[in-house]
């Protein structure tokens, strides 16, 4: 008999263990009832891993002797303790239902598949794929500073000095002078007091809000905010609300009704949304937060190196002091031509971070050729606007364009996002793929990223587009507007 099997029969019984013996019966030697029974059965599925309809009360219609129970528990062990008795779609991923769902949709596609397709060179105004030159709208790099020379000078010599890895943690010797010297640049250029650069932008929100709210606490965010930002949330265990996409009545209603509920209340909005392009309204939200005594954090993923005269992001398009957004968060994939993200606010709420956040505290530092690419970049931008300057002029001149050609775009606005909205998923994958049979390659974004009524195709503009490559482009736009009406008739999708 098993020390274990003894111990919950002592323990139920008050027997003493030695008292115990295989041939005893349950019921009439150790004086089992029928509560004590269902006691027992607890026990055994607890402590010997059982599933319920292994051992019931059923089990005990004949008295049994506790040999006769050992063996039972064997029995059920033994066809329970093998996963093959547990069903295919619970054991092997490859027969989740989703995942075969997904690659039954993947084949489908076969031939027609936009995404991963590999780029042989610099995701410039013009990129190439297969061999082919294409018209590139489907990479951010915003500024044309990925691949500019002095930004690649910058990240070689970091490598020769620092290597290509910082090896740690720069909370343990993993912190190199570049990465000071990064922060800095970026608080500066800013306008707030300090910055924390991170190895991811997705990685920098989910840790950001993590860290600073919990079970007391609410977090409200725009409707469309980025996956990051919703992740976060969901695993921060606050309570999560969200309000409609830059609704300001929207979000009021939201305070008003729970902020007395929670101890902290967060709300997050992106500078520029990457789905649509256009801008959150930050001087009414900044006055909302300080009339609800809310944090607000703001997403600058898409709108730092963009966005206002200097492309110091929406604090510098609305011309509203920095410190009055409590969290500003950016990524350095962008404008910053790098990797990674960053976190800038007062100097006291950066150093807590320093010390306090698992995401920066538990993972390495950023690399020595991403932090001195990144700072090149954001030196290069702030020493000289032209470059935004040129951006901002592409972005209006090609929303102009493709709005007067008949085209939905949206709420898009002095941004370098413009959508083409298509209405559902399926027309906007072959409307893509009429793009790049014609040399453009722009991405369509379809469910569930976007809603199916609005799939669209995501025009990223760059500052090293040519006036030849915008409206070489638009003369394709053009000529396709018709077949895409025709596409569209029997969906009912497009505008």
């Amino acid at each position: 008999m098993t020390t274990k099997l003894k111990a919950i029969l002592a323990e139920i019984t008050g027997e003493a263990e030695s008292q115990i013996r295989p041939e005893d019966f349950l019921v009439q030697d150790l004086d089992f009832d029928s509560l004590m029974l269902v006691d027992l059965l607890a026990i055994l599925e607890q402590e010997f891993q059982l599933k319920k309809q292994d051992l019931d009360l059923k089990s005990f219609k004949q008295d049994l002797t506790v040999q006769q129970l050992e063996q039972l528990i064997a029995a059920k062990r033994s066809t329970t303790s093998g996963a093959t008795n547990y069903p295919q779609d619970v054991t092997q991923i490859a027969n989740f239902p989703e995942v075969q769902e997904f690659t039954a949709y993947l084949e489908s596609q076969e031939g027609h598949n936009p995404y991963f397709k590999t780029n042989a060179g610099l995701p410039l105004n013009r990129m190439t794929i297969a061999n082919e030159e294409y018209i590139n709208f489907s990479t951010y790099n915003y500024l044309g500073l990925n691949g500019q020379a002095e930004v690649v000078a910058a990240g070689k010599r970091a490598i020769d000095q620092y290597g290509t890895s910082v090896s740690g943690s720069r909370l343990l010797s993993g912190q190199i002078k570049l990465h000071q010297e990064l922060e800095e640049t970026l608080a500066n250029f800013i306008g707030v007091d300090a910055a924390l650069v991170q190895v991811g932008g997705h990685s920098t929100n989910v840790n950001m809000i993590g860290n600073i709210v919990g079970e007391e606490d609410l977090i409200i965010h725009d409707q469309l905010a980025h996956n990051s930002i919703v992740e976060g949330a969901r695993l921060s265990h606050a309570m999560r609300r969200s309000f409609k996409h830059n609704d300001l009545k929207s979000l009021e209603r939201i305070l008003q009704r729970l902020r007395d509920n929670y101890r902290r209340v967060l709300i997050v909005v992106e500078g520029a949304y990457s789905m649509d392009g256009d801008l959150c309204p930050l001087p009414e939200l900044i006055a909302l937060k300080k009339r609800y005594g809310a944090i607000l954090m703001v997403d600058e993923a898409h709108s730092f190196g963009t966005v206002g005269s200097r492309g110091a992001g929406v604090t510098d398009y609305w011309q509203v002091d920095p410190h009055d957004v409590d969290i500003i968060m950016g990524t350095l994939s962008k404008s910053c031509a790098s990797c990674g993200g960053f976190i800038a606010g007062e100097q006291v709420f950066l150093n807590w971070l320093r010390f306090t956040s698992p995401g920066f505290i538990f993972s390495a530092g950023i690399t020595p050729a991403n932090t001195a690419a990144a700072l090149s970049a954001v030196q290069t931008f702030a020493n000289d606007s032209s470059r935004v300057q040129k951006l901002q002029d592409n972005s209006q001149y090609f929303l102009t364009k493709i709005q007067a050609l008949g085209y939905e775009t949206g709420n898009s606005h002095d941004t370098p996002i413009i959508p083409l909205i298509v209405g559902d998923s399926q027309t906007t994958l072959e409307f893509a793929q009429e793009l790049l049979a014609a040399k453009i390659n722009a991405l369509p974004i379809v469910a569930p990223a976007v809603r199916e009524d609005e799939a669209r195709i995501r025009f990223f503009m760059s500052s090293l587009h040519t006036r030849e490559d915008l409206d070489q482009t638009l003369a394709v736009l053009e000529k396709l507007r018709p077949k895409l009406t025709t596409m569209t008739a029997a969906t009912g999708g497009e505008k």
